[in-house]
């Protein structure tokens, strides 16, 4: 089998917030640090972590959204091109497209056949966006619906019917099953699936373990703003084949394998320790853990452990 291409590489990416202190004293808030990433032609990557881990603002950062008081620094590229902001407004919407984690993406004052379209009413856009909603169970009569007028997973399915009209080469999707039931869950992310095999790249975003092993070829483990793990998703079918401390404590944790919580709490940005972030959570902790960690090829896999 021919290698896959990379579609989207970020190395050593970092993201920091400027803030102000007790007047007009200016601080950097270090929220990403050191990520990396990589999404090949007809792969699911699933990127599971807490709330708080960066996940969402890796998508951000990926499509050129971050907010004004923000900076970052790495390398990001699409196809083996710099992700310049030039090229970033001629690929977004296009080739590069995101299924957003919020629902109020969509306009509550225009119907649902509009947006798909952007607006367009030519009978081409007209056959493809129909094809588009019919594909994922919405029929004719959703382009006549507002928001509104929706179920969550409708809504779900409208946005990702939005992203496929245009073909894209790489979808990002944000936390895409929030408040959806399981079966619902399950539906909307075999859509992406489905959207990987016809050879796009997805890469997953998603605080929900079970489900992204069901879904990915890949999972990249997040906490506290940087990488821990990367691993083939049949990797967590035992916990033995995972090679750091924190993806075993989630693999735990998940309903089918006892539910066990980890002690402690992910901690906040500016309370960090040092070295490895997991550091004081971790049963095998010790003095080497505080120094630098390089992230780096562990059996078949990358992890981020002086231990390992």
């Amino acid at each position: 089998m021919a290698e896959r291409k990379v579609i989207l590489s970020v190395e050593h990416l970092s993201v920091s917030f400027t803030q102000y202190e007790r007047g007009w004293r200016q601080t950097e808030l270090p929220v990403i640090r050191d990520l990396n990433v990589q999404v090949r032609t007809g792969e699911v990557v699933a990127v599971v972590g807490s709330s708080g881990s960066g996940k969402s603002l890796l998508a951000h950062a990926v499509m050129g959204l971050l907010p004004d008081n923000a900076s970052w620094s790495g390398t990001m590229s699409f196809e083996g091109e710099a992700l310049t902001e030039k090229r970033l407004k001629k690929l977004r919407g296009r080739e590069l497209m995101l299924v957003p984690q919020s629902v109020s993406y969509l306009d509550p004052l225009m119907t649902v056949g509009n947006q798909v379209r952007k607006g367009r009413k030519d009978p081409e856009s007209r056959r493809s966006c129909r094809e588009a909603l019919e594909r994922y169970g919405l029929g004719e009569e959703t382009e006549r619906l507002y928001p509104f007028q929706l179920s969550g997973g409708m809504t779900r399915r409208v946005l990702i019917s939005t992203a496929v009209m245009e073909k894209p080469h790489l979808v990002i999707a944000d936390e895409p099953t929030p408040g959806l039931h399981i079966s619902a869950a399950k539906r909307v992310l075999s859509h992406f699936r489905e959207i990987a095999d016809e050879g796009a790249g997805v890469l997953l975003i998603t605080h929900d373990l079970e489900l992204a092993v069901e879904a990915a070829d890949r999972i990249v483990v997040f906490y506290a703003g940087t990488n821990m793990e990367e691993a083939a998703a049949e990797d967590f079918q035992a916990e033995e084949r995972l090679r750091h401390p924190y993806s075993r404590a989630l693999y735990r944790a998940m309903p089918g394998h006892g539910f066990q919580a980890a002690p402690g709490t992910q901690p906040y940005v500016k309370n960090l320790p040092e070295g490895c972030p997991y550091g004081p959570r971790c049963p095998d902790y010790s003095g080497e853990c505080t120094g630098e960690i390089e992230y780096r090829s562990f059996q078949d896999g990358m992890v981020k452990c002086s231990r390992r």
